[in-house]
């Protein structure tokens, strides 16, 4: 028996999305790529040299110099005061931060004997990249003709 007066209200379809799900799955992912951005960032950017390398500009600044020599001493020359005194990695990171925060246009260079071990060089590079240098560049000889 229905009673007279009670008529069933009809609902209308809710024409919204829920975006809570949505926003939820973004955060997720958000912390997922700021998780692995550093990881797929830690490599070093190297540009090999060809066989003919392009010279330095004639109107750049004097270069700064991270040597390694055949016995895998490190040294610095910049510019054109040449010391012949050995640094260890962390002096060299010291002095080339400094010289990059005065002047971030002066190029950076590594010159390595080629019997060095390539773990020496990486690890010059990986300080100089530490100490805030841009792009490091490597020093290499004319090929013979």
């Amino acid at each position: 028996m229905m009673q007279q007066g009670y008529q069933r209200k009809r609902r209308r379809p809710v024409a919204e999305i829920n975006v809570v799900p949505y926003i939820d799955v973004m955060l997720v992912l958000l912390i997922i790529f700021m998780v692995t951005a550093p990881i797929v960032t830690q490599g070093v950017k190297v540009d090999l040299p060809q066989a003919s390398s392009e010279a330095l500009a004639a109107d750049s600044k004097p270069p700064v110099v991270a040597s390694i020599d055949a016995d895998g001493d490190y040294f610095l020359d910049v510019g054109s005061s040449s010391s012949r005194e050995t640094l260890d990695l962390e002096e060299i990171a010291i002095r080339v931060g400094a010289i990059v925060q005065l002047e971030p246009e002066r190029p950076v260079v590594v010159k390595a004997d080629r019997s060095i071990a390539y773990e020496k060089v990486i690890q010059l590079m990986v300080t100089l990249q530490g100490a805030g240098v841009p792009s490091v560049g490597l020093m290499t000889d004319s090929p013979e003709e």
